[in-house]
């Protein structure tokens, strides 16, 4: 699985500044603030999200793509869990595979798979499967919002 310590911490927080977030660099042994899951996954607090170096990239893409597809007056507002909706889950996990492609060393199908490896789960059993064949709604949810649907 790649994790930041893999890519740096320079491309991804370039990109989260793109869309109003601060990448936020926590240290190894400490507690990831605002982690819903725990252990190395990304947290976030307001439109910080929280990373170290063993934070999978995937992790760190998924929540900061919550904190995008949002309106941004939800954004200030979010601690730990910033779910809505499933049309908005489902967002999240289409844009995250879109925007790995503007990390070096990434790409969607790298972070697909490791999607899969951490266990994600979609009707069409494969991160691959369910984005080619079945995201069109949320392909459409990215496009009405004006965020990257390609």
């Amino acid at each position: 699985m790649l994790r930041l310590r893999d890519i740096g911490f320079q491309a991804p927080a370039r990109l989260l500044e793109s869309h109003g977030l601060e990448l936020v660099p926590v240290a190894d042994a400490a507690p990831i603030p605002g982690s819903f899951w725990g252990d190395d996954e990304a947290g976030l607090i307001g439109t910080r999200v929280f990373a170290r170096p063993a934070t999978p990239v995937h992790s760190l893409l998924h929540e900061a793509c919550h904190l995008i597809v949002m309106p941004p007056e939800r954004r200030g507002s979010v601690h730990t869990d910033a779910t809505d909706c499933d049309r908005e889950e489902d967002a999240t996990c289409c844009l995250q595979i879109i925007l790995a492609d503007q990390l070096p060393g990434v790409g969607r199908e790298r972070l697909m798979a490791d999607m899969d490896a951490w266990g994600y789960s979609f009707r069409l059993g494969s991160a691959r499967a369910w984005f080619e064949h079945d995201a069109e709604d949320a392909l459409a949810f990215l496009r009405e919002r004006g965020l990257p649907s390609e």
